[in-house]
C-alpha cells in the first residue's frame, strides 16, 4: 500500500492526442497503489469506488465517441454502460450510485483492460476536427474525476481504523538533504492582508480562448459594490480558536439548517482532525496550524466567517480579484498545489498556503449555483453534465490541491451541497469596504 507511485509519462500541453495520453496515464498511475480490495471501496454514497471512476470515464469515451463518431464500433461489454453510467438519463437505466461498491466484478484488471483497448480505438478520432470539442469536454471531465478518486479513497482510507497510507509523506519542493518541510510564513508576519476593489460594472464568466463548461457562461455584466478579499486562506490555527471559542456550539453563528447538521450530526471539527493530527493520503499526520483549513463545509464556512465579523464573497466577487491571475499550471498531468504538489514519485496532495488565489483549496462563496443569464444546455445527452444540478448547491472556486494542473481559471463553478466536506474546500474571507 504505502509505495511509490510510479510517475507517468508527462506529455508537453500540445495536441489532443498528447494531452490525451497524459490524462489517462494519470488516472491509471493513481490506481497503482491500490489493491483490488481498495479499488472496490465505497465508503458513503457521496463518494465512489476508484475503479469505478477508472470506468466511468471509460465508459464516456466509448459512449460519447466511439460508439457515435466511429462506423462500426462494438461495445467492449454490451452489459457494461449499465454499470458506469453515472447520471445520463438520455444513455437509459443504470445501477444504483449507492450500489457501486457491490461491483466485485468485473475486476480491476478487467477494467483497465477495457481503458487500453479504448485508448487505441481513440487514437483514429484525433485528427478529426468534428470530434474535437468533444474529446475537449471528455479530458476535461476525467479530470474533474481524477480529483474525485483522490478525493474518495481518502475518505475510504480514513474510514479504515487502521488509517492506512496510500503513499509516503514527502514535500516536493524540498530537497531530500534539507530533511523537513519549509517553515511557513506566520499570520503575524503578513502584511497588506487585504485586496480592495472599488466596484463597479463587471463582466464575469468564459471570456477567453481555450475551453470552458457551459455553466461557465456566456459572459456577461454585473454589478458589484465595493469590497475587500483576504489575500490567505483561513488557517487551521485560526479554525481551532474558532473551536476554542466554542464555535460549534453558538447558534447564532449558523444558519437554521446549518445549525440543525451541526446538532443532528454531532459535528465539532473539520472533517478528517483527530487532536493534533488530520487523516491524509500518507495516513495520520501532525497537523500544521498555518497551512489553510481543509475539509470544511459551507455551513461551518459561513459560520466561521460569522464569528470572524467577515463574510464570504460572491463568485462575482473572487473572479474579479482572480481573472488573470490563475497559477495552476499548465495542461500536464499532475496536481495544482501553490506548493508545489504533483504526481512525483509519491506526493500526496496537501493544501499548504502560498498566498495564491488558485491551487490549494476550493474557496466557498455565498453565491448559489444557477445558471447564468441566457444559459443554454447542450443538445443531446452531454446537456446533462451542468445544467440540471443548478439548483440548492454552492459554488466553489479556486481549484484545490488535488487539482489537475490546468484544469481550472477564473470563470470556473464547481459546486457542492452546503453539507459536503470530503473535498478540499476551504475559505477565503470577505468583507464590505
Amino acid at each position: 500500500m504505502a509505495t511509490a507511485t510510479p510517475r507517468p509519462a508527462i506529455a508537453p500541453a500540445g495536441s489532443l492526442a498528447e494531452r490525451y495520453r497524459a490524462t489517462r496515464a494519470l488516472t491509471e498511475a493513481l490506481l497503482a497503489p491500490l489493491s483490488e480490495a481498495d479499488a472496490t471501496l465505497q465508503s458513503m454514497p457521496d463518494a465512489s469506488p476508484a475503479k469505478w471512476h477508472a470506468a466511468h470515464v471509460t465508459w464516456f469515451w466509448e459512449t460519447f465517441l466511439l460508439r457515435d463518431h466511429l462506423a462500426g464500433y462494438e461495445l467492449f461489454n454490451a452489459r457494461w454502460p449499465f454499470l458506469f453510467n453515472s447520471y445520463y438519463e438520455a444513455e437509459g437505466e443504470r445501477l444504483l450510485r449507492a450500489r457501486r461498491g457491490m461491483l466485485s466484478r468485473p475486476t480491476l484488471a478487467e477494467i483497465v483492460e477495457w481503458r487500453e483497448d479504448v485508448d487505441a480505438t481513440m487514437e483514429s478520432l484525433f485528427d478529426r476536427p468534428e470530434c474535437a470539442d468533444l474529446i475537449e469536454l471528455g479530458l476535461a471531465h476525467e479530470q474533474q474525476h481524477i480529483e474525485l478518486l483522490l478525493t474518495d479513497i481518502k475518505h475510504a482510507l480514513f474510514s479504515n481504523p487502521l488509517g492506512p497510507a496510500m503513499w509516503p509523506l514527502r514535500y516536493p519542493s524540498v530537497r531530500p538533504e534539507e530533511g523537513s518541510k519549509p517553515e511557513a510564513e506566520s499570520p503575524s508576519r503578513r502584511t497588506d492582508d487585504w485586496l480592495t476593489h472599488p466596484g463597479g460594472i463587471a463582466r464575469v464568466g468564459h471570456q477567453e480562448d481555450g475551453f470552458a463548461f457551459d455553466n461557465e457562461g456566456p459572459a456577461h455584466r454585473v454589478l458589484i459594490e465595493p469590497f475587500a478579499l483576504s489575500r490567505r486562506l483561513v488557517t487551521n490555527a485560526e479554525w481551532q480558536e474558532f473551536i476554542a471559542d466554542g464555535g460549534y456550539r453558538k447558534a447564532a453563528l449558523w444558519l437554521s439548517d446549518g445549525w440543525a447538521w451541526v446538532q443532528r450530526k454531532g459535528i465539532a471539527a473539520p472533517l478528517y482532525w483527530r487532536g493534533e493530527e488530520h487523516f491524509t493520503h500518507s495516513g495520520w499526520q501532525e497537523r500544521d496550524p498555518e497551512a489553510p483549513v481543509a475539509h470544511i463545509s459551507y455551513y461551518e464556512a459561513d459560520a466561521f466567517a460569522s464569528w470572524a465579523g467577515a463574510r464570504l464573497p460572491t463568485e462575482f466577487e473572487w473572479e474579479a480579484i482572480a481573472r488573470g491571475q490563475d497559477t495552476s499550471g499548465d495542461n500536464r498531468p499532475g496536481f495544482s498545489a501553490s506548493a508545489g504538489n504533483q504526481l512525483d514519485g509519491a506526493a500526496p496532495p496537501l493544501p499548504q498556503g502560498a498566498g495564491e488565489l488558485f491551487g490549494d483549496v476550493w474557496q466557498f462563496t455565498r453565491s448559489a449555483y444557477l445558471p447564468y443569464p441566457r444559459f443554454q444546455p447542450a443538445e443531446g445527452a452531454v446537456g446533462e453534465y451542468n445544467g440540471k444540478f443548478m439548483a440548492g448547491q454552492w459554488v466553489l472556486k479556486g481549484a484545490s490541491c488535488a487539482t489537475v494542473r490546468g484544469h481550472s481559471r477564473a470563470s470556473y463553478r464547481n459546486f457542492f451541497y452546503p453539507r459536503q466536506r470530503w473535498q478540499f474546500t476551504g475559505l477565503r474571507l470577505a468583507k464590505d469596504q
